[in-house]
């Protein structure tokens, strides 16, 4: 069962996991996403959170309706969420990022090699 985040909406914790996918290349452009039906039952959730959750990649072009037929990774569709997660991240997070590093003092070096630390 997945852990879901109590500060944001499962639909957008779907949809991100869905973001993640495409832009992995685990579904690849042009093929099927797995049926509401079956996220659903696999995440133990509404069917309508699914729904919604499509309904937003498809209202930024990352995801195809084929009536009667199921929802397709459209053409372009990582580029285009490249751009999308990219201009989002730059604009969301990269602010309190930056906000942080500069109040703790951090240096570009204490960054790159803080994974070495222990």
């Amino acid at each position: 069962m997945t852990a879901w985040n109590d500060t944001q909406p499962i639909f957008l914790q779907i949809r991100q996991q869905l973001i993640e996918m495409i832009l992995k290349e685990t579904i690849p452009e042009g093929e099927a996403l797995p049926s509401v039906r079956q996220i659903a039952t696999e995440l133990s959730v509404n069917p309508l959170t699914v729904t919604k959750a499509y309904q937003s990649l498809v209202d930024l072009e990352i995801v195809e309706k084929k009536r009667g037929v199921g929802m397709y990774v459209a053409g372009k569709a990582r580029a285009k969420l490249l751009a999308h997660e990219r201009e989002k991240f730059l604009a969301e997070d990269w602010p309190r990022i930056r906000a942080r590093i500069e109040a703790l003092d951090l240096t570009l070096n204490d960054l790159l090699t803080d994974g070495d630390r222990k």
